[in-house]
């Protein structure tokens, strides 16, 4: 299992938590005994940062949980959900009917949680001086399956004859699944001759390394490199708006915007770790997703995701 740490969010989070905690002692008890045991945790690199900032706090207060946190993908997660591998998936778009149909033959019961809103963010080279803003058709035509875009005249005529090089998730991403659905009509549908990867900062490395390229990625991987990207403000129809806290909160930066998720399998959550895992994670997501980037949702909505628990656990 491929492991990242975000050593940026450390102090931060944990000053949020300990407020919103009232600071608890390593080893606290939960059930009447202390916690130990292993959470195990995959799926989408977009949710990542929130789910191990998380991880990173809870072990603070119970250091005998381990609590394993990868990012092969949404699919890739959700593959090894239904294959009863996992305790919880990470997704940046909601299960499929097949994925569903998977964990259904196999046994595996499952509640969804929304966690976080994103705006999904088109990035270019801080030395691109010319893109400021791309329509949704202009996406459409540099990444559709079937596109003869090759150079950014192609996209607009006043822009120069220089050849785009794309950098983008690849096809186990929710984000690419979000992205090709929403941009060219399905889910799926793209493009192939681009340099893929499911890590992020992979594709941070590639756009901030090319003065053409032109890539896409979660808002908390912008956020987090700032310094070495340039965001493309978006024009869905209602003029140009680029993703930031505001826009994606009120719904203007569309249609780019969209929830983030995590799956918990409804067995693991008999085991005490799991149980508080999620737990905390939904007490205390209002305080740790603005600090890694993305949006949180309101009390009333993380109070809702606290009933689906109770609705299973009996709590």
């Amino acid at each position: 299992m491929i492991l990242r740490t975000h050593t940026r969010l450390g102090t931060l989070t944990s000053a949020l938590l300990i407020a919103a905690c009232g600071g608890g002692e390593p080893g606290a008890d939960f059930a009447g005994e202390t916690l130990a045991g292993e959470v195990l945790i995959d799926g989408s690199s977009t949710v990542f940062p929130i789910a191990e900032a998380i991880a990173e706090e809870f072990q603070i207060n119970h250091p005998r949980v381990r609590v394993s946190v990868g990012f092969s993908g949404s699919g890739g997660g959700f593959e090894r959900f239904c294959n009863d591998e996992l305790d919880l998936t990470n997704a940046s778009r909601p299960i499929k009917d097949s994925e569903r149909e998977a964990c259904a033959s196999a046994g595996i019961e499952f509640t969804e949680l929304p966690v976080a809103w994103d705006g999904l963010s088109v990035i270019v080279n801080p030395a691109n001086e010319f893109v400021q803003c791309l329509t949704v058709a202009e996406l459409n035509r540099v990444w559709a399956p079937d596109t003869r875009v090759t150079t950014w005249r192609d996209v607009r005529a006043e822009w120069p004859d220089e050849e785009i090089d794309l950098y983008g998730p690849g096809t186990d991403s929710g984000t690419f699944d979000y992205f090709t659905e929403t941009v060219n009509g399905e889910s799926g549908a793209s493009r192939a001759d681009y340099q893929a990867s499911e890590d992020d900062n992979i594709l941070v490395q590639g756009v901030a390394g090319d003065q053409y390229a032109l890539g896409y990625l979660g808002y908390a991987y912008f956020v987090e490199n700032s310094d070495k990207l340039k965001i493309v403000a978006i024009d869905g129809g209602n003029g140009c708006v680029a993703p930031a806290d505001e826009t994606i909160a009120d719904g203007s930066y569309s249609p780019l915007s969209r929830p983030l998720f995590i799956y918990v399998k409804h067995s693991a959550l008999d085991r005490p770790e799991v149980k508080a895992y999620v737990e905390f994670l939904v007490e205390n997501a209002q305080d740790v997703v603005p600090a890694t980037g993305y949006h949180a949702l309101t009390p009333e909505e993380y109070a809702e995701d606290m009933a689906k628990l109770s609705a299973v656990t009996g709590a």
